[in-house]
């Protein structure tokens, strides 16, 4: 939903602001990590008049004008979470009107332009508008329900909902892939807290330590989720904010994993023991940015094996590097009604020293459905 500036000044606001838009918010998870295009050692405050409201994915933006009078006077960008985070949050685009004053406190843009990140946004009267709980992620509303794994009839774990089509995992312990037994500070994203710690995270060869460490002090701009829209394969898909979906197609022996984030990417395990390559009439031999998945159950975890990754994507936020010799092995384990473990073991002699094992888990939402979230919407 777009709410239009009158005269030329959304058209003029459009072209100042455009490429740094395109450039880094488009093309998010759910939302970008802000650091790649906000300073939040940089924080500003000023009042300005809404002018035009912008309510579209990946992020919703308030433009706001600000009075010659002021030292930040002109007309602003204020980016905000995308519109899925903040319904989910209570919030629409009906929460504020164009000519409203309104109060806004943020992080200054890295590039100096009239854009600021909007942490806390006020009207004139000082009630809070698009204030979103830091635990939003933590206390999406569920049934209440709890108890064991549900179960086909054979015995075999559900990996979804056993009463209906909805329902999701999401609200993951670890943003990031870090060696299991390793305790290193992260941020969302996987942004390290210290980058000191970069050599901790995983047994990097020489050259995938620097690029780890380029990624991480350049805030991961250049990631290609961030920038192109670029298919998150590997675990990274199980460590999108906006969560993931099995649907298990037992009658044709494969599993469909989609995503509420990316671009509504989907990813296929299959179970009918063909061989580890494409097929001739589609991807043939190709490496794909989700590799080719076969898998078996072992008791009760379903054990993937991928391989036939291509370069193009990083596998895990955080910018960890691989090559096309990445092999995964996967362990998914349903361990009760509410909880998914996730246990993923990395073979890519390209990029580390020897194989490593990382592990999350995932929690149910029960109560809702995967989001309708695309990493830039179509718009005329």
């Amino acid at each position: 939903m777009t709410i239009p500036m009158t005269g030329s000044s959304m058209h003029r606001w459009l072209a100042a602001i455009g490429a740094g838009i395109l450039a880094f918010a488009a093309p998010a998870l759910a939302h970008h990590p802000i650091q790649a295009k906000f300073d939040e050692t940089r924080q500003l405050s000023f009042t300005g008049r809404v002018t035009a409201i912008d309510w579209s994915n990946p992020h919703a933006h308030i433009f706001v004008r600000v009075d010659s009078d002021s030292p930040h006077a002109g007309d602003w960008a204020v980016e905000l979470e995308s519109p899925v985070v903040l319904q989910w949050g209570g919030w629409d685009a009906d929460v504020l009107q164009i000519g409203e004053i309104v109060e806004i406190e943020g992080s200054a843009a890295r590039d100096g332009s009239e854009q600021v990140w909007g942490q806390t946004i006020r009207r004139e009267n000082g009630e809070r508008v698009f204030a979103l709980a830091d635990d939003l992620f933590q206390t999406l509303p569920g049934d209440g329900a709890s108890g064991p794994a549900p179960r086909w009839p054979d015995g075999r774990p559900r990996l979804g909902s056993a009463t209906g089509p909805t329902g999701f995992w999401a609200v993951q312990n670890y943003s990031a892939l870090v060696e299991d037994s390793v305790d290193v500070a992260m941020r969302d994203y996987g942004l390290l807290d210290d980058i000191a710690d970069a050599a901790q995270v995983a047994p990097f060869q020489p050259w995938a330590l620097k690029l780890y460490v380029a990624r991480q002090q350049n805030f991961l701009k250049s990631d290609p989720l961030f920038q192109f829209c670029i298919p998150p394969g590997g675990p990274r898909m199980f460590q999108s904010p906006l969560g993931v979906k099995f649907v298990e197609q037992r009658e044709r022996q494969r599993i469909f994993v989609l995503m509420g984030s990316g671009n509504g990417n989907w990813r296929v395990i299959n179970m009918d023991g063909r061989e580890q390559v494409g097929q001739i009439s589609g991807n043939d031999n190709n490496p794909l940015f989700f590799g080719h998945s076969v898998a078996t159950w072992n008791g009760d975890a379903l054990e993937v094996d991928t391989r036939g990754f291509n370069e193009g994507f990083w596998f895990s936020n955080g910018g960890l590097p691989h090559t096309s010799m990445l092999h995964l092995e996967e362990r998914f384990t349903r361990t009760d009604l509410n909880t998914l473990l996730y246990e993923v073991t990395v073979d890519d002699p390209g990029a580390y020293t020897r194989p490593w094992t990382s592990s999350l888990t995932l929690h149910w939402i029960a109560d809702r459905d995967l989001p309708d979230y695309y990493c830039q919407d179509n718009r005329p």
